[in-house]
């Protein structure tokens, strides 16, 4: 039976922490405002970024003209300030040699998202991406996963793995009756994470290994 794999995206195959900080900074700073701390920061990845600027502090009534404000910053870094983890694209190659039908599922904006992924040289190895904007409810509310594989033509009968960095990802997958994978990332600790998940590997290419290898 062939398998389906989702992956998260921020703190699964890349690393965008510069230039979300960065960009943070730049939108506090443009509304005359401080910058949280990183410490501050890195716990709400993965969170929309309507969220995230509620979380750290800013008014719901004006956290949209600072998500604006984030974007406008983003958009001019990402591509030059994100790398891929190591062995990632290995990771997603092998996945795809094997037969494995890929997806992405993040809370990030799908457009900066698939440009970063074409930038790297891996989006042609995914059937479909699911942004933030593709959806109504985000992680860990399952629907992300749902629309995935709904675009993806996949049944429920198939062996679908989700291969996350939060607990939110996690969380979806339990939700979604899918299996939830975790891998090890700065911006959720690893016992956190094992409270969420039974499977955490240190990378996702050990996360793939696993997947194929069972």
């Amino acid at each position: 039976m062939q398998k389906v794999i989702l992956f998260d995206l921020d703190g699964t195959l890349i690393d965008s922490t510069e230039a979300i900080l960065e960009s943070f900074k730049r939108s506090f700073e443009a509304f005359g405002k401080e910058p949280p701390k990183e410490e501050e920061i890195l716990p709400q990845i993965g969170h929309p970024l309507f969220d995230m600027f509620v979380n750290l502090g800013v008014n719901s009534d004006v956290a949209d003209k600072y998500v604006k404000s984030y974007k406008e910053s983003y958009s001019q870094i990402h591509t030059q300030k994100t790398v891929l983890l190591p062995k990632a694209k290995e990771a997603v190659e092998l996945a795809y040699n094997s037969g494995a039908k890929l997806g992405v599922v993040t809370t990030k904006t799908g457009k900066y998202s698939i440009e970063l992924l074409e930038h790297f040289g891996i989006m042609k190895y995914f059937s479909v991406l699911i942004g933030s904007e593709d959806v109504q409810k985000h992680k860990p509310n399952p629907e992300p996963i749902y629309e995935a594989l709904k675009r993806m033509n996949v049944s429920k009968s198939s062996n679908i793995y989700m291969i996350g960095d939060t607990c939110m990802d996690m969380i979806a997958a339990k939700r979604a009756d899918v299996v939830g994978i975790g891998v090890v990332f700065k911006y959720t600790p690893k016992k956190e994470l094992q409270n969420c998940t039974s499977v955490v590997k240190s990378s996702v290419f050990e996360a793939v290994s696993n997947i194929l290898n069972n």
